[in-house]
């Protein structure tokens, strides 16, 4: 077995039998998968005829990165091979990478061989050869073929496609900064807002919010959250979260926090109705325009769950059983965007990114124990522990930390807790003084929370601008 520090010594030596001994395809199969995976990259000049031998290997693997060893040379002298390769070859990875070894090439002579790929029946192989395409696309015969995808049945080359059509209308450039973006509306920061959301949302800018973390009021599960149906509960939702996606900054994320919800039956005759809410929730808010990123379940313990067991710990009949629900769901979604999470924290100064860096210890997966927790004003709060997560794993410090259902006011007390600000929407008074005590306390002596009615909050933009 060859050492990394030995191959990178011998890449050096253009001279040296080493590589032309090492790379026989007769070799041990392990030595030469640990060889290939190894060489990292290539000198200029490496002979990498020594890797077509390997291109009909029996191993798949090493065939695959035998190709791509030949990719990062870029070089068209083996754009026959490679071709040969694609067409013949039946293990997918290899076929993928044999495509991007080609388009890596940036020959015009690959033109004819990854338009041919574009009608493959792999999507992977097809946006191999869309990539490479778009070096060429000045080229009228390219740009007619690439347009020709925009109707295709899969959805990430159709995305692809119409996010390099964007860039190129408005001329942006991927990895310039936006000095916007660190920055939220001084109108917005520590307030909260007593009106009823939908009219709030209404006076929000366009991208002023970096983060919302919510858990909206269940289907009929309570007095002040009765409506007509669930259909017309689901439009609710969809119609508030759309305007929340409106005012979220490029790319920024939007957690929500639900859970299926059971409507008791309305006699004995009749059969309790369970309301799956965050899974119906969820092609709803992609159709809108967010991402979808994580699943995180949050898990209560044991005594926190309803008992939904009495009659089947009696009976013990099948199709009787029913489980004592301890979990919600902690959906977590991104604005889309082409540009990379990279560019989001790009935006900041060094100093914000080292200061709001998570420190110690923090839950590695997506299972979250966190107990629940209790509220004499509000029937319905989660913990600040849950708050507190996504606070830091979703923001940076001084950004805007957005709950169009600010209830008790959580979301506000962790934001400034972790040094962000809050902007919270509540209609209910009762739930509004509450948070506002909570706020306005000498251990944020760094902000004063304001509550501001719609008319003051149009006064407020009014006087600013």
């Amino acid at each position: 077995m060859f050492t990394k520090s030995q191959i990178d010594v011998e890449k050096l030596n253009p001279d040296s039998p080493f590589f032309k001994n090492a790379l026989v395809p007769t070799r041990e199969e392990s030595t030469l998968l640990s060889l290939l995976d190894n060489l990292g990259k290539l000198p200029t000049g490496f002979r990498g005829e020594l890797f077509v031998p390997l291109l009909t290997h029996t191993n798949p693997k090493i065939r695959t990165l035998a190709v791509k060893n030949v990719g990062k040379l870029k070089d068209e002298r083996f754009l026959t091979e490679l071709s040969q390769f694609a067409a013949t070859e039946k293990n997918t990875f290899a076929r993928r990478e044999a495509i991007s070894a080609i388009g890596r090439m940036r020959s015009e002579k690959a033109i004819p061989t990854l338009m041919h790929y574009l009608t493959d029946t792999d999507p992977k192989v097809v946006l191999q050869s869309v990539r490479a395409l778009l070096y060429f696309k000045e080229k009228s015969e390219v740009q007619t073929a690439l347009d020709a995808l925009l109707e295709h049945p899969n959805e990430l080359i159709r995305e692809h496609l119409i996010s390099e059509i964007e860039d190129k209308r408005s001329g942006r450039q991927n990895g310039k900064k936006d000095p916007q973006h660190p920055i939220s509306p001084e109108a917005l920061k520590n307030v909260i807002v007593h009106a009823d959301v939908q009219e709030a949302l209404k006076l929000i800018p366009d991208e002023s919010i970096h983060l919302t973390f919510t858990s909206p009021p269940y289907y009929n599960a309570r007095d002040y959250t009765i409506y007509q149906s669930y259909e017309a509960y689901l439009d609710f939702l969809t119609t508030i979260f759309k305007e929340t996606h409106r005012i979220t900054k490029e790319g920024r994320f939007f957690v929500l926090n639900t859970s299926p919800v059971i409507v008791p039956r309305i006699s004995r005759a009749h059969s309790s109705k369970r309301y799956a809410i965050p899974y119906d929730m969820h092609p709803r808010l992609t159709d809108i325009g967010w991402e979808f990123i994580d699943d995180i379940v949050w898990t209560k313990p044991d005594y926190a769950a309803k008992n939904r067991n009495g009659g089947f710990f009696q009976h013990r009949k099948p199709l009787g059983y029913k489980a004592n629900s301890v979990t919600e769901s902690v959906m977590v979604y991104r604005k889309k965007t082409n540009r990379l999470i990279d560019w989001n924290i790009r935006q900041y100064d060094d100093e914000t990114i080292a200061a709001s860096r998570v420190t110690g210890e923090y839950e590695k997966t997506n299972l979250w124990h966190i107990n629940p927790t209790a509220n004499k004003v509000h029937p319905a709060v989660f913990p600040s522990e849950l708050a507190s997560r996504i606070v830091q794993f979703y923001s940076f410090k001084g950004d805007l930390v957005f709950d169009p259902f600010g209830g008790s006011g959580t979301v506000g007390y962790v934001a400034l807790t972790h040094d962000r600000l809050f902007l919270l929407c509540e209609k209910e008074m009762a739930y509004v003084e509450y948070a506002s005590q909570t706020l306005d306390t000498p251990l944020f002596t760094h902000a004063k929370p304001r509550v501001l009615s719609l008319t003051d909050l149009k006064s407020e933009f009014a006087e600013r601008n």
